[in-house]
């Protein structure tokens, strides 16, 4: 059967009044990037958005080999709770931020020779995986790999679909039969400019994947 009630998360939030915007279509989860090197870099002048998210929308800070105590101090500051582990994170390191209280999400990017089964040693550490594409940033490319692949999938995390995800692909993945696939992650393929997302395309695509 084709997969229901998938999971929807918008990454790389920049701009106050976009944010404000896009909390009103109700996402599930809000990602905000710490770093340094994206072009959605979000500073610590956000912090006041940690009162007005709705309950049930999940703030989701993204770190690329970041040290826990940074981290940390992040989800105190913007009130998060969710990382998402975008670099070489090691088990330990998801397992002792997990230990801290937060939801872990950790991303690999996945090329035709990927080898799922060296995703065993992260299952009990994280809560969820996040399977993007290879690019030259690590995140926020707007390229897709092989969906196909994900069929191969051997383990019982759910995960979300990362990578070059459009409004054009919205069909493609209502009829996609991926019994572990949790939600999908929207990023450069709904944006204005790095950071500021087109409201109205966003709209478009959760309201016809709630359809």
């Amino acid at each position: 059967m084709p997969n229901r009630n998938l999971k929807i998360k918008v990454c790389g939030m920049k701009y106050s009044e976009n944010i404000e915007e896009l909390l009103l279509l109700q996402p599930d989860f809000v990602g905000f990037i710490f770093y340094e090197k994206s072009p959605r870099f979000i500073t610590t002048q956000w912090a006041v958005f940690s009162s007005v998210f709705p309950e049930d929308t999940r703030k989701v800070g993204v770190f690329v080999d970041e040290e826990v105590e940074v981290i940390l101090h992040k989800v105190t500051e913007m009130g998060l709770e969710v990382v998402q582990l975008h670099g070489q994170e090691s088990p330990q390191m998801c397992l002792e931020l997990q230990d801290a209280g937060l939801t872990v999400m950790k991303a690999f990017r996945v090329e035709a020779d990927f080898d799922f089964e060296e995703l065993r040693a992260y299952q009990d550490c994280c809560n969820y995986f996040l399977f993007d594409a290879s690019g030259a940033h690590p995140g926020g490319n707007g390229v897709r790999f092989n969906w196909e692949l994900l069929r191969e999938y051997p383990l019982d995390t759910p995960y979300f679909l990362s990578g070059g995800i459009g409004l054009e692909h919205l069909e493609e993945i209502k009829a996609l039969r991926l019994p572990h696939l949790y939600g999908v992650d929207l990023n450069s393929k709904f944006e204005v400019q790095p950071g500021l997302k087109d409201i109205d395309r966003l709209k478009g695509f959760m309201e016809g994947l709630r359809a």
